[in-house]
């Protein structure tokens, strides 16, 4: 199945087009914001099923709820702060603290923004699996963040969004976000810190430092290990 044709109408027009009747103005209103609608909503819930009734249940809000839209925020702000608060509902409400299993597609999503797990292209296979370990881990930690820390770092590191704009998006306080942006990284941190190390591992002994092997029957074997290097540990704030 294929979108029709793109609708230029701003979204302010689409929605306020939604408010007065127009049947089709929602509809080209959230296939213009989806893919980032739904890759907020995927990052906060954790899991594609949960994601999914998060995604629908924000929708429903925002259907019914256009004509309280006072054009204070752009449109996008709005649906997000929907979305979002309907995420956050549905965490709490379950009380969620567990690392889901991780969705499919989070790699089709990858390259919004996020300082934590956006890469570019990478001919290497194996470097490109141990990024994706690398992002993996990353995701698996953020799902065990409380469900407000979660949101912040995912609108904020993952998504690229200001904090003004999501301190809008949340209903709180920049400080607030800012806050909750500083604790949830310090506590990624702690979960990532050797699991990201261990990635980071050379597979090249000689570039951990190890002495190479004696060439040839004069050549003497070293008696002690040279010191192994250093790898920077991944996790903190960016």
């Amino acid at each position: 199945m294929t979108d029709g044709p793109a609708d230029d109408r701003s979204d302010v027009d689409l929605l306020a087009a939604h408010v007065a009747g127009d049947p089709d103005a929602f509809a080209a209103l959230f296939t213009r914001h989806r893919d980032r609608l739904w890759a907020v909503a995927l990052r906060t819930m954790g899991n594609p099923h949960d994601a999914a009734d998060g995604l629908q249940d924000g929708l429903v809000a925002a259907y019914r709820r256009a004509d309280s839209f006072r054009g204070d925020a752009a449109v996008t702000t709005w649906l997000h702060r929907v979305v979002v608060n309907a995420c956050l509902d549905r965490l709490r409400a379950a009380k969620v603290r567990r690392a889901d299993a991780l969705p499919d597609d989070l790699d089709d999503h990858r390259d919004r923004g996020s300082s934590y797990t956006s890469t570019g292209p990478i001919d290497d296979p194996e470097q490109a699996a141990v990024t994706a370990d690398r992002r993996r881990a990353v995701l698996a930690a953020l799902a065990t963040l409380p469900a407000d820390q979660r949101a912040a770092l995912v609108l904020v590191d993952m998504e690229g969004y200001p904090v003004s704009e999501v301190a809008v998006m949340l209903d709180c306080a920049e400080g607030t976000v800012k806050s909750r942006c500083s604790r949830g990284r310090v506590r990624l941190a702690a979960l990532l810190r050797d699991r990201l190390a261990d990635l980071d591992e050379p597979t090249d002994p000689r570039e951990r430092g190890h002495p190479e092997p004696p060439e040839g029957p004069g050549r003497p074997i070293p008696t002690s290990p040279s010191p192994t290097t250093t790898h920077a540990r991944e996790g903190g704030a960016p």
